[in-house]
């Protein structure tokens, strides 16, 4: 039977499911590390890091948007000179008008502050290890997209991809760039991963600290 939303009260309560679907696929002694995709997979990624025990960081990433429909991305942005770029159309590739617009430099330097707030760890000191990215819900694929390319830079030992709810067409698509795709949820056509929670508030910078603070306190 096909999931119907919503589904889980917040993204925390995901967060915990998801972490007790990953339990049983984990083996004991797996040096892994929770990869957070801030802002919305941080509460996610917190409720799964506790369920797992493992340590939890963030990598940012930031979507390319024309400023009047902000909603609407053309691209995405990752650490390591990451870019992924919705198809053309009409002959005009988005990245050409991103560049002569200054879209693209603005969510460079955004990507930059987000970095450096949230506290992303260096590429080596994620090398070798099981990432497991976390997200809150996954429509377009295209930011995950490019959080995956560039963590798959840093040479993990296995990548592995979890999120609460994800859009069937996008899976298919980002299987190939994980070792490991998990989905508490894989729907036909999602158009607004907020649907599937009951509550699902945009969160602030300072938000996403506090949830941050108690794990960057072990480092």
């Amino acid at each position: 039977m096909a999931p119907h939303p919503p589904l889980w009260s917040d993204r925390y309560a995901a967060g915990l499911a998801l972490a007790a679907r990953l339990q049983s696929s984990l083996g004991s002694g797996d040096p892994g590390t929770v990869v957070a995709l801030p802002r919305g997979g941080v509460p996610v990624a917190v409720a799964v890091a506790e369920g797992l025990q493992l340590p939890l960081v963030t990598w940012s990433v930031r979507k390319v948007a024309d400023p009047r429909w902000p909603e609407l991305a053309i691209g995405a942005i990752a650490s390591g000179g990451v870019t992924v770029w919705r198809q053309g159309q009409g002959g005009v590739e988005p990245e050409a008008v991103a560049i002569q617009q200054g879209w693209l430099q603005a969510q460079e330097r955004e990507l930059v502050r987000r970095q450096t707030l949230f506290g992303d760890p260096s590429p080596a000191a994620l090398g070798g290890r099981h990432l497991i990215v976390v997200d809150d819900g996954i429509a377009t694929g295209m930011t995950v997209k490019a959080a995956l390319l560039s963590l798959a830079q840093v040479q993990p030992r296995r990548l592995t991809l979890a999120v609460p709810v994800v859009d069937r067409r996008v899976a298919r698509d980002l299987a190939g760039l994980v070792d490991q795709l998990e989905a508490l949820a894989v729907v036909d056509d999602l158009q607004a991963v907020g649907q599937w929670y009951e509550t699902f508030p945009q969160l602030s910078d300072g938000e996403v600290l506090e949830l941050l603070r108690p794990w960057q306190q072990r480092t």
